[in-house]
């Protein structure tokens, strides 16, 4: 029976994030791992799930992502699908340029032109082929977030209904199907009910670390967590008499177990030099240090309220002190000093809010719990939420609201500029439901940037 069975090895990663200290190390791991397997006459093929590209680390940032495609193509990977890190924090100009270098294909059936038509940079499948005649077909989708896609110029489609068209069809050419979803553990699980022409789920987006895979029915499911801290593996063995899969099974291997070298921690430092390099370019002369706190107004959450409120011309704003991660010095302000001092990305937002939910808003935002609240996810990059702070928002001594010079009444409509993360429910379930206009793609460094350069150059 052994000699008629193929082994195909199968590596994936998903959700690093620019975390590349461990990159090195993975890099190695698989070239020694499709080294192993080619001398063993054995099929190998490797696949990032999407959030290679984080824009808080200054080599993303420095090169526009560009950069991680060369990570990718230097580690040998044979196709990837976008997460939102790529879809929704980039201009489309930059997605539409980001994998001009991929010697990868790039698989995604859920993101199209406004036409229509398929992104010339990507393929809604993809056929790779064994030497011994084993087709493996590939399909990848990522989280639809329709808003931000749309507004970006994207037309984004459900994925589910995607995928199972786009595997139907594949099916008959292949002999097995591997997904590569950044749509999260809960859509993966209803994905392989929906769709049993899929073989394999390589996962992401929402972090979730599988050791050893997870079956539904006939459908393996894996995932390697977040931030490069394991390498995922599937062994998949099938009878090249019928070709069909007669074992599958899943592993993964930490990172921090593998070798680091001294080379290793200089390829590390290296990325940072680039990124720090790239990022050297004057963007405004600050005439006076800019100090920050966690708790209450400061010199720098004035100027940015100021720009908050000139860029988006709302009537009023509201951010947290949380968000800047440093001060600034008097001096040259360039591109990499409001990176670091904003590496999230994160989008303004401005809502429509009548008086009444203004209020509300206001009284809730005075809760001294968010000084010490610490939060992960959503865009932010910082460790505390630090406290609310209001522009042109105030009571005056008579304990009336004032947005602006206009005194808030219930029945009137204010406009409210914010950060997109305060409104997507988790903070201020009220935004989630108002109207919107979210900024994109400028974050809110690029904000800061322009009216530093408008108001202190001019």
């Amino acid at each position: 029976m052994k000699e008629t069975v193929t082994t195909i090895h199968i590596y994936h990663t998903n959700d690093v994030h620019s975390h590349f200290e461990n990159w090195p190390q993975i890099k190695r791991f698989l070239k020694q791992r499709k080294e192993l397997a080619i001398r063993a006459g054995e099929a190998v093929f490797l696949f990032d799930i999407g959030d290679h590209v984080d824009r808080s680390h200054p080599f993303t940032e420095g090169t526009e992502g560009k950069g991680n495609i060369t990570l990718l193509n230097e580690a040998g990977y044979d196709a990837a699908t976008i997460g939102n890190n790529e879809g929704i924090t980039m201009s489309k100009q930059e997605l539409e340029s980001l994998y001009e270098e991929a010697m990868f294909d790039v698989v995604l059936c859920n993101i199209k032109e406004l036409n229509g038509e398929q992104p010339y940079w990507s393929k809604a499948s993809s056929i790779l082929e064994t030497a011994d005649g084993v087709r493996i077909g590939l399909v990848g989708a990522t989280a639809p977030y329709y808003t931000f896609y749309r507004q970006l110029g994207w037309d984004v489609l459900e994925p589910h209904a995607e995928l199972q068209r786009v595997s139907r069809n594949l099916r008959k050419e292949v002999d097995v199907i591997v997904c590569l979803s950044h749509l999260g553990i809960n859509e993966d699980r209803l994905l392989a009910t929906e769709c049993p022409e899929l073989d394999i789920i390589l996962g992401g987006h929402t972090h979730h670390l599988l050791p050893t895979g997870e079956w539904s029915d006939d459908t393996l499911i894996a995932a390697t967590g977040k931030f490069g801290q394991y390498v995922g593996h599937i062994q998949v063995d099938i009878d090249r008499l019928t070709n069909q899969v007669v074992h599958m099974e899943a592993e993964v291997f930490p990172t921090d177990a593998m070798e680091r070298t001294a080379e290793d921690v200089q390829e590390i430092n290296s990325y940072i030099s680039v990124g720090d390099q790239s990022l050297q370019v004057p963007v405004f002369y600050n005439p006076s240090p800019l100090s920050q706190r966690l708790t209450g107004d400061s010199p720098l959450s004035s100027l940015f309220g100021r720009a908050l409120l000139t860029y988006t011309n709302a009537d009023c704003a509201l951010f947290n002190a949380g968000i800047f991660l440093g001060s600034l010095d008097e001096g040259w302000v360039t591109k990499g000093n409001l990176h670091s001092l904003l590496p999230h990305p994160i989008n303004p937002c401005i809502v429509q809010l009548d008086g009444a939910e203004l209020l509300a808003i206001y009284e809730q935002s005075l809760d001294p719990k968010w000084a010490e609240l610490e939060i992960k996810g959503l865009g932010f990059r910082g460790t505390f939420m630090g406290s609310m702070i209001h522009e042109h928002l105030y009571r005056n001594h008579e304990g009336r609201l004032f947005a602006g010079n206009r005194l808030v009444k219930s029945g009137e409509k204010y406009s409210l500029a914010t950060l997109d993360m305060f409104t997507f429910g988790y903070f201020f379930p009220l935004l989630k439901e108002v109207p919107k206009q979210y900024i994109m793609p400028e974050m809110l460094r690029d904000v800061l940037g322009w009216y530093g350069k408008k108001y202190f150059n001019e």
